[in-house]
C-alpha cells in the first residue's frame, strides 16, 4: 500500500511539476501569450498532466483500465446539481432565520466565468488526489471503511492554513467540517467510482458558496465577485465564521445526515470493498 501510495502520488505530482518547470516556460518562451492566455494553459495543463500521470499509475502499475476517469454526463450533471442543493439549501435556511442579511445584489460579473473555472480544476486535483489516489489505494489494502475516516481526516488537516488567523474554535469546527465533507466526497466517489461525478458535486457545492457572498473555505478574496453583498448577522457556530458556511453547525449537521444515507446506500448496493478482498 505504501509503495502504490508513493508512486501514484509522484506520478501525478511529478506531471504537474515537470509541465510547470518544463512544458509551461517553454511555451512561455516559443509562443509569448498574453498573461491572460498563459494563465488559462497553466490551469488547463496542470489539470491533463495530472489526469495523465494517474492514468499511468493505474494502466503500468495496477495493470487495469483506469474507468474512473470515463465521462458520464448523466452522473456529472446529478452530482454537479445535488453538490449544489446540498449547501444551497442551509445557506437559504441561514438567510431565511437572519444569520445572513443581504446587503446589495451586484448582479452577474463575467470574471465569475474564470473563477469557476478555477474552483472546477481545484475540486478536480482535489478529488484525484484524495479520492483517487489516497481513499482508493488505502480502500483497496483495507477496505472502504477504513480507508473513509483516514482519506477525510487527511483531507481536513490540509485545510488548517485557511484558518490559522483565527482561534481555537475556528480550527475545531473547520475540522469537524471537512472530516465530514471528505466522508462526503468518499461518499459519493464509492457510489459512483467516478472521478469526474465526484469533482462535479465537489466544484458545484464551492461555486454556490461563492455566489451566496460568504467566504469560501476561509477564501475572502472572491466575495467581491459574488452577486451578492452579505453581512453576518449571527454567532460564529451558527454562520461558519472565517471558513465560511461550511463550519456552520448547521451545515455540518446537513452534511453528517446526507453522508450517512449516502454511505448506507452505497453498502446497500455492494459498492464497499472488504478488508479481506484487498488482494
Amino acid at each position: 500500500m505504501l509503495w502504490s501510495l508513493l508512486l501514484g502520488g509522484t506520478l501525478v505530482l511529478g506531471a504537474i511539476m515537470v509541465f510547470r518547470q518544463g512544458l509551461l516556460p517553454l511555451i512561455d518562451v516559443m509562443f509569448q501569450p498574453s498573461p491572460e492566455t498563459l494563465s488559462a494553459i497553466r490551469r488547463a495543463g496542470i489539470l491533463f498532466t495530472a489526469i495523465a500521470g494517474y492514468w499511468v499509475y493505474v494502466r503500468l502499475h495496477e495493470r487495469r483500465k483506469a474507468d474512473e476517469l470515463r465521462l458520464k454526463p448523466v452522473s456529472i450533471l446529478i452530482g454537479g446539481a445535488s453538490g449544489a442543493v446540498l449547501i444551497g439549501i442551509p445557506i437559504a435556511v441561514l438567510f431565511a432565520i437572519g444569520a445572513y442579511e443581504l446587503i446589495l445584489m451586484r448582479g452577474a460579473s463575467t470574471a465569475l466565468f474564470g473563477v469557476a473555472a478555477l474552483i472546477g480544476i481545484a475540486a478536480t486535483l482535489e478529488e484525484l488526489v484524495f479520492r483517487c489516489v489516497l481513499f482508493r489505494i488505502v480502500e483497496r489494502a483495507w477496505g472502504t471503511v477504513i480507508a473513509i475516516p483516514i482519506q477525510a481526516a487527511l483531507f481536513a488537516l490540509q485545510h488548517l492554513e485557511n484558518v490559522a488567523q483565527g482561534g481555537t474554535i475556528d480550527a475545531v469546527l473547520m475540522i469537524v467540517s471537512v472530516t465530514v465533507l471528505g466522508a462526503f466526497w468518499a461518499g459519493v466517489f464509492v457510489f459512483t467510482r467516478n472521478l469526474w461525478a465526484t469533482a462535479a458535486n465537489h466544484a458545484a457545492w464551492n461555486f454556490t458558496i461563492l455566489l451566496s457572498g460568504v467566504p469560501l473555505s476561509g477564501i475572502e478574496e472572491w466575495r467581491t465577485l459574488a452577486p451578492l453583498e452579505i453581512r453576518y448577522a449571527g454567532p460564529d457556530w451558527l454562520t461558519g465564521g472565517m471558513f465560511g458556511p461550511e463550519s456552520s453547525v448547521l451545515v455540518i449537521a446537513v452534511a453528517t445526515v446526507a453522508t450517512i444515507l449516502l454511505l448506507t446506500a452505497a453498502r446497500r448496493r455492494g459498492k464497499f470493498i472488504a478488508q479481506a478482498a484487498r488482494n
